[in-house]
């Protein structure tokens, strides 16, 4: 047992996480990992070479996507010296056949790449403390084998190898792109580092299986050969692996259900979950969580922005920032709710050059603060909408978006006092901007503008966008988060007049979703106001209305 070779951390660290309350089994990724260790044989994936193993696994995903806790399981399970059944007997991997041929059967090698060394200056000092503790580890384990103190760390494995042949090690590495946003690691040392990465692992006897975790894919760093042995499981792009990275629907589900039998008073429903933390989508088509901020708005009883809390919404406006010009009415449709098309390259996210706006989106995807689906990007969910709202809402480089976003404001009061003079006013200024964000020529586009307009509500308000109620869709409906709050329900109409707009959120029954149950009272206490907002294209004319729904409709 040492600090890296058969770590008891990994050990602790996961059970610390299998005895939490909203713990989700996600142990069937051991039984894909359990074939390949230490196996030589040909993979059908046309990417990897005849003659290549794939024990060789990166699996790349945003920040807060469990990837750490995958990390842990797979060193708690494999590796040597702890208590494995007091973890796992309760666990899916436990049905595996194979399940105690492997059980702490193996030298692990656990590095999180993330832990530097108190006041470290340069790439030296880092890496030299990671080859310097592993050595140490294998000298205290291997005390007959001739090991040097200063010997290259792939000498010391090979070395090992050759004295005890039986003497493998399966190598998890977490976050192994962590130093290439270091301010203190030149060009010329992440070209060392991937050669460090790349001796001590291609083509080794001693390896059984390397299993690496990190956001950035591979391929941008190794621009010769020397990772190419690895095979990249990404969101975008893989669909291998993807359950195992954030929650599905079911398990939110089942964590739901466990959460209204421990929380003394709720204060979540199911449907806040899926509009605040919902919305990204993997290769093969599920719907991804994002799972920290699941189980940390569970946990706390509070919906919250958990996962952007661990980097500001500076980080979004870093990669906007880089050409800004480009891709602001981009930013604009998606705060909008409309999705963007954009051709996603993953390398691209990790140049420090974004001057492309599909460089700018595709580093957004891959950092998940976009979500990319069948060729078009969006924000996922209510936790990003608000960074980016808060984006548009503080940075005057946005231009008239900016000027828009502060007018937001404005726009709710008049709406609330039923002021349609102002309401126009509003919306006439946002159409005749200096720089139009849009040709306005049907209500998809009306809706994007409406979208920019009300963009403070959001504060107040979920706000949901053609939304099924009553008999048909509404364009809008605004949930009143203080429940004793007005509500209101909002139709956009082209070329036909604000009254007719009203009439259909009459005729369709829209406000029922305001309505309790049959002999149950409303949860919503205050005013239902319906709203109907046109654009007469020939006349380039907006028009207005605002009505309170009478108690007996």
């Amino acid at each position: 047992m040492g600090l890296y070779l058969n770590s008891r951390k990994p050990h602790n660290n996961y059970l610390e996480i299998v005895s939490s309350d909203y713990f989700v089994d996600k142990t069937d990724l051991l039984k894909e990992l359990i074939p390949i260790v230490g196996t030589k044989e040909f993979t059908c994936n046309s990417s990897l070479q005849a003659g290549q193993s794939n024990k060789y696994i990166c699996i790349t995903r945003p920040r807060r996507f469990g990837k750490t806790i995958a990390a842990n399981m797979v060193a708690a399970y494999f590796g040597k010296g702890f208590g494995g059944h007091q973890i796992f007997d309760n666990l899916r991997i436990s049905s595996s056949e194979q399940y105690e041929q492997h059980l702490n059967r193996h030298n692990v090698i656990t590095v999180t790449f993330s832990e530097i060394p108190r006041n470290c200056r340069n790439y030296d000092q880092y890496i030299d403390r990671i080859q310097d503790r592993m050595i140490q580890d294998l000298i205290r384990e291997y005390p007959m084998v001739p090991i040097n103190g200063s010997d290259a760390l792939w000498d010391a494995f090979n070395t090992i190898y050759e004295w005890e042949e039986s003497a493998k090690f399966i190598f998890v590495l977490d976050e192994w792109d962590f130093i290439f946003h270091r301010d203190f690691v030149s060009e010329k040392d992440k070209r060392s580092y991937v050669g460090f990465l790349s001796n001590l692992l291609k083509d080794q006897p001693y390896v059984e299986l390397v299993y690496m975790t990190g956001i950035l894919p591979i391929s941008k760093y190794s621009s010769g050969s020397e990772l190419n042995m690895f095979y990249e499981y990404t969101m975008a792009s893989e669909e291998k692996f993807c359950e195992y990275f954030g929650f599905l629907d079911e398990e939110v589900d089942c964590l739901y259900k466990k959460y209204l039998s421990l929380a003394k008073k709720p204060k979540i429903t199911r449907e806040n979950l899926r509009v605040w933390y919902d919305g990204y989508h993997t290769m093969s088509g599920k719907k991804v969580y994002n799972p920290r901020s699941v189980v940390a708005a569970l946990t706390n009883n509070n919906l919250g922005n958990y996962w952007t809390s661990s980097g500001p919404y500076e980080e979004i406006y870093y990669y906007v920032e880089k050409n800004i010009d480009d891709v602001r009415e981009e930013i604009a449709l998606l705060v909008s709710g409309i999705a963007v098309p954009v051709k996603i390259r993953e390398y691209a996210a990790a140049s420090m050059e974004l001057t492309t706006r599909e460089e700018i989106f595709s580093a957004m995807v891959v950092y998940g603060f976009l979500s990319s689906e069948n060729g078009y990007v969006s924000i996922p969910n209510k936790e990003l909408m608000d960074k980016f709202t808060e984006m548009l809402a503080k940075e005057p480089s946005f231009g008239y978006i900016f000027r828009l976003a502060k007018e937001s404001d404005k726009m709710l009061r008049a709406t609330l006092n039923g002021n349609t003079a102002e309401m126009v006013r509003i919306l006439e200024y946002a159409h005749n901007t200096e720089a139009p964000l849009l040709a306005y020529s049907n209500e998809s586009e009306l809706t994007a503008l409406v979208n920019l307009v009300y963009l403070s509500a959001r504060d107040l308000y979920r706000i949901e966008r053609e939304d099924k109620a009553g008999i048909g869709y509404v364009d809008f409906i605004f949930y009143p988060r203080n429940q004793k709050a007005d509500s209101i329900i909002l139709e956009l109409k082209v070329d036909h007049s604000p009254e007719e707009a009203i009439a259909q959120i009459r005729e369709r029954k829209y406000a029922l979703r305001f309505k309790g149950k049959l002999g149950e009272k409303s949860a919503y206490q205050g005013r239902i106001l319906l709203v109907g907002i046109s654009f007469d294209k020939k006349t380039k004319k907006h028009s207005c209305k605002v009505e309170i729904l009478s108690p007996v409709e």
